[in-house]
């Protein structure tokens, strides 16, 4: 897998964001199953919960183009430390992309490296719902 093309893209994206609020970019770099490459980043609201992060922007791209195997999600912040995704994103990229990679970027350079699993052990799925 290609991290360093994943971490230029999630770095390129956090550019984009709009962060009047908070001043706080985050850019999200998600790759597909056949390598492409799906980019997004947190877009703020006035009205704080209709905020969406980057993470779920760059997934929502993804899910539209008809993307459907995912590899792993690059996630780099304003901050320059790294950016865990929040409890919101964590439980969208588990339904939709399943336990993927996770990269955690500092400084512009790849740090961590985690499966989703471990960052939302036990988590709430389809499976649990009753039919």
């Amino acid at each position: 897998m290609p991290i360093a093309q994943l971490v230029l893209k999630a770095c390129q994206a956090r550019e984009n964001a709009h962060a009047p609020f908070s001043n706080f970019r985050v850019g999200a770099a998600l790759m597909g199953g056949d390598g492409a490459i799906y980019t997004g980043c947190n877009i703020e609201s006035s009205s704080l919960g209709l905020t969406i992060c980057a993470e779920r922007v760059a997934l929502s791209k993804a899910i539209s183009e008809g993307e459907k195997i995912f590899h792993a999600i690059a996630i780099a912040s304003s901050t320059r430390k790294k950016c865990m995704p929040c409890g919101a994103c964590r439980q969208m990229l588990w339904d939709l992309a399943g336990n993927i990679d996770v990269i955690l970027i500092e400084n512009d350079q790849p740090v961590q490296q985690i499966k989703l699993m471990d960052l939302l052990p036990q988590a709430f799925e389809r499976s649990d719902l009753p039919e």
